[in-house]
């Protein structure tokens, strides 16, 4: 599945492939020699430490520069009465009689401790593209779903999530 991702998306992906290429890697290269620099490597724990780092490093970056070059670039532009990215919602909950804010991201930003859905989670797919007032079901499974009422929309056009989550 190709990753979705805007402008702003990219952006934050590359500074971290930078940081990671010419921060990160340095300082697990130097960890590497200076544990190796310890002797027997067999039982040398601080290596083995070092060297895991090194390829978690390295696989972030591959992961990285794989999702950019696979990625489907979206607009994060909606008609001004109508739920899209980067956009502060409303909604009240039906079943549960409350109301909750959320701002609606790409899969990458998504995080739901912070209030932070993505447009490839149920309600995210859901709402995307809804006006103030909308009765919207939220399917979560073939036989599960609820029912959510946009109640406000701001355009906030920022996520405020602080950059791309890392793994």
């Amino acid at each position: 599945m190709r990753e979705q991702l805007t402008k702003k998306d990219v952006e934050l992906i590359e500074q971290e492939i930078e940081h990671r290429k010419l921060v990160v890697r340095k300082e697990a290269i130097e960890a590497v020699k200076e544990a190796r620099a310890h002797g027997d490597l067999s039982e040398n724990f601080e290596y083995h430490a070092a060297k895991k780092d090194k390829n978690k490093n390295e696989s972030r970056i591959n992961y990285l520069e794989r999702m950019l070059r696979t990625a489907e670039i979206i607009e994060e532009d909606s008609r001004e009465d109508e739920i899209g990215l980067n956009n502060t919602v409303t909604l009240y909950f039906e079943e549960d009689d409350e109301e909750d804010t959320f701002v609606i991201v790409t899969s990458i930003r998504g995080n739901s401790l912070k209030n932070l859905v993505s447009i490839e989670s149920p309600l995210g797919k859901a709402v995307l593209g809804k006006k103030v007032g909308d009765r919207v079901f939220v399917q979560v499974s073939e036989t599960n779903g609820y029912y959510v009422v946009v109640k406000s929309i701001e355009k906030t056009g920022d996520d405020g999530s602080n950059g791309i989550r890392s793994y």
